[in-house]
């Protein structure tokens, strides 16, 4: 169940306070240097829509001629908060920032000045919320989508936290369902609806997305006699609600490889809900959910030692998994076929189950006055990918119905180590005593009704659709 997950997955109070103690470290130095400055925390941290492993935000607002990055990138090294290797300087980017990791937490932070659009942006985002309470638990499912396969980094191609809410918040402004703004709605259904879209019915070439007065989509023609010095929107033409002219997407040139993942996603997910899927049974340790969604090893280790020295007494005496989300070592993990049985004999509720991928990691000798486990990793093939081929779409792609697969990029992690095979499993264990909560509105014991395998319908006259 997707709400399970958002359960497991969504910040807790004990990550809040570590990262709130690595704010006030960066701010403490930006003080001494600044008395008058004014530090804001944006993006997904301000929001509560972080991963366990996302960056912290920071806009440093003061009067400067030139933008202080060195002098500020001077002054962390020499009282040790950011990593010595870590620490880079980005003054020729569009937005001049500074990237650390925290020296003690291993958390990443970028710290940019004088910008006000991140603080907006943030503003935003919890309205829409507000609006739309499922918009968390999709926005976070595929944040997880996207950060497992390398799709997540914009300096890389992929999409960023903004451009990805914007797209969950155009979809739902423009799904013809009565029931988008109740708390009630069936998650798993829009998540399959949201791959469908924007997998396969979404036109790249000729449609942009603007969400701005109650959303619609932009044919890119016009959007384009209104640009100067002869640009063109992007692949990925999303229009920025609180300044118009900022094409939020332009720099995500890998985004036909995320349309090719999300159409994958959307294959995979269709046919595990299939009344044909029991016919075909591969693992009977694994959801549907998990067909797609992986977390490693590394990152509940990671958890684990963020509860013991931020978490209270009592919950230091407490499972650290929420839901009875139990992680075990999966020796044989099929990374291409895994496939859930449909059990139409078993009527008790099901518990979560995600199997958690494969993830390089090695042990390192560490006390308690360690920094944190170890979060790199090597990355593979996607796991739900038949080839390790790296794919190289371009823009130019529009078309390309190629199995998805990871960018060419290593992505960056957390720690010094090298790695060891590991992966885990949130296993779907029957039990007689326990019984899943489930929202009103889902099934219970997984079990997913045939409407669910219903295609994205063309909109109505009513939902301004033509660009589609």
């Amino acid at each position: 169940l997707i709400s399970d997950f958002y359960e497991y997955i969504s910040p807790r109070p004990e990550e809040e306070k570590m990262r709130l103690e690595v704010v006030d470290r960066i701010k403490g130095v930006i003080y001494d240097l600044w008395p008058s400055a004014e530090v804001q925390v944006f993006g997904s941290f301000s929001t509560g829509l972080y991963l366990p492993t996302s960056d912290i935000d920071l806009v440093v607002f003061g009067k400067w001629e030139t933008l202080p990055l060195w002098t500020l990138e001077e002054a962390l090294r020499k009282r040790n908060v950011a990593d010595e290797n870590s620490i880079k300087v980005l003054d020729k980017a569009t937005v001049p920032i500074i990237k650390l990791t925290d020296s003690f937490t291993e958390v990443k932070v970028d710290i940019s000045f004088n910008v006000k659009s991140g603080v907006k942006a943030a503003r935003l985002i919890k309205e829409f919320k507000e609006k739309y309470p499922v918009l968390p638990y999709l926005v976070l499912v595929l944040k997880q989508f996207l950060l497992q396969r390398d799709l997540n980094e914009v300096f890389t191609g992929g999409i960023g936290s903004y451009s990805l809410f914007l797209m969950a918040v155009s979809f739902l402004q423009l799904h013809c369902r009565e029931d988008v703004c109740s708390p009630n709605i069936n998650i798993g259904v829009l998540l399959i609806e949201f791959f469908e879209l924007y997998g396969r019915h979404f036109n790249y070439l000729k449609t942009g997305i603007r969400i701005k007065d109650g959303g619609c989509y932009v044919a890119k023609d016009e959007v384009q006699k209104n640009m100067m010095d002869g640009y063109r929107p992007s692949m990925l033409y999303i229009e920025d609600p609180l300044q118009p002219d900022n094409d939020v997407g332009r720099s995500s040139y890998g985004a036909m490889q995320v349309k090719q993942a999300f159409d994958y996603a959307y294959v995979v997910l269709s046919h595990a809900v299939s009344p044909i899927a029991k016919y075909y049974p591969n693992n009977e340790t694994e959801s549907i959910l998990g067909r797609i969604i992986r977390v490693t090893q590394e990152v509940d280790e990671y958890r684990d030692w963020i509860r013991k020295n931020w978490g209270s007494p009592s919950q230091n005496d407490l499972p650290h998994n929420r839901n009875d989300v139990t992680l075990f070592e999966s020796q044989q993990l099929d990374e291409c076929n895994n496939n859930v049985p449909d059990d139409d004999d078993d009527d008790d509720d099901d518990d979560i189950v995600v199997v958690l991928p494969s993830a390089p990691h090695s042990k390192t000798s560490s006390n308690s006055s360690s920094p944190s486990p170890s979060l790199r990793s090597t990355p593979s093939s996607s796991p739900l990918s038949p080839s390790s081929t790296s794919s190289t779409s371009s823009s130019s792609d529009a078309d390309s119905d190629g199995t998805p697969c990871k960018t060419a990029k290593q992505q960056s992690g957390r720690g010094p180590s090298a790695h060891r095979e590991k992966s885990a499993a949130v296993s779907n264990h029957r039990t007689q005593s326990h019984t899943t909560s489930t929202p009103s509105g889902s099934n219970k014991g997984g079990k997913v009704p045939s409407a669910i395998l219903l295609h994205y319908a063309p909109p109505d006259e009513n939902c301004s659709v033509e660009c589609m």
